[in-house]
């Protein structure tokens, strides 16, 4: 008979971070911690201000979606909500015009619940609240482990990105093609691994997270060329590019694969890329298309690895 450990909640999370500010805050706003959340809700999160100015105010995390422009605010409360923080989530929101709104709790009060619900359902399908309690668990005397909660979110996630009369034949088509990929691809465990499970959207690229502020990998569908494109993206670090140019033969060798190398100087970016034939109308190629797109992808993460 194998011993089994017993799963034990650890019901006072001040034991382990026993101030939100100089604790928790710094705790989560570390990669590996901020990823276990950004899983929870289903985006890549970066980032970029801990104790963020808002007025005469401090919002405890200030990020944004990595790859877009969506701006997200994050607010611990390591006991149960109250009246005073969903105020201050409110006002942090307006401050910092925010897209993504994350509300980290003990527990969730029933009328706290009901609030958030009524905020995703009577603001712009632009906005979304969420509501998260963090649970920690041990079996017997091993270090404690994070489960992120999600008690409340906007009604099917991206609500934005849902078919509308608003939606072209074409970006209604990307749409089902990410959220067959995201279907697709997240049963497979070593991809699973390597990278967090975004929302589907109408536009012709996803960007994926690798644990750097500085650079993701961007997928592409681009239609006029019949093309799919998987590629490391440097929005804005030219020294970056320089640095891992010198590497070209070691990193492309790591990854099997030539890369085309484009340092784009007019967009202050650059991009290593490679790309593959693709018909994005034939749905029954979907499932070859997502295979080269996920080999592509886990290659390029693991040869950059040790370069960035």
């Amino acid at each position: 008979m194998v011993t089994m450990g017993r799963l034990e909640e650890i019901h006072d999370l001040r034991t382990v971070w026993p101030h939100e500010a100089l604790d928790f805050t710094p705790w989560l706003s570390q990669d590996d911690n901020i990823s276990l959340l950004g899983d929870a809700v289903g985006l890549d999160i970066t980032v970029e201000e801990t104790e963020s100015s808002v007025g005469d105010f401090n919002v405890d995390i200030f990020a944004s979606e990595t790859g877009t422009d969506r701006k997200i605010i994050i607010e611990n409360q390591l006991e149960d909500t109250d009246h005073d923080h969903l105020g201050k989530l409110i006002t942090y929101a307006s401050g910092k015009s925010a897209d993504v709104i994350i509300w980290i709790v003990k527990r969730a009060r029933e009328e706290h619940k009901s609030a958030i619900e009524w905020l995703n359902n009577h603001t712009d399908d632009k906005i979304g609240f969420f509501l998260c309690e963090i649970k920690l668990y041990r079996i017997g005397s091993s270090a404690p482990a994070v489960k992120f909660e999600v008690i409340e979110k906007p009604n099917g996630w991206a609500k934005e990105i849902k078919k509308n009369d608003s939606a072209s034949p074409t970006q209604q088509l990307r749409y089902e093609y990410w959220t067959a990929f995201m279907d697709y691809a997240f049963k497979n465990a070593a991809f699973a691994k390597e990278f967090n499970r975004r929302s589907p959207n109408r536009d012709s690229w996803m960007t994926f997270s690798i644990g750097s502020s500085a650079c993701y990998i961007s997928v592409s569908q681009i239609r006029k060329r019949g093309v799919a494109v998987v590629e490391l993206y440097i929005p804005d670090d030219d020294d970056l590019y320089k640095r891992l140019e010198t590497k070209k033969d070691e990193i492309e060798a790591a990854a099997g694969l030539p890369m085309d190398w484009q340092e784009l100087r007019e967009k202050k970016a650059s991009r290593i890329c490679v790309e593959e034939p693709s018909n994005f109308d034939d749905k029954s190629a979907w499932e070859s298309q997502f295979n080269w797109i996920m080999d592509r992808m886990i290659r390029l993460k693991k040869a950059f690895k040790g370069y960035i």
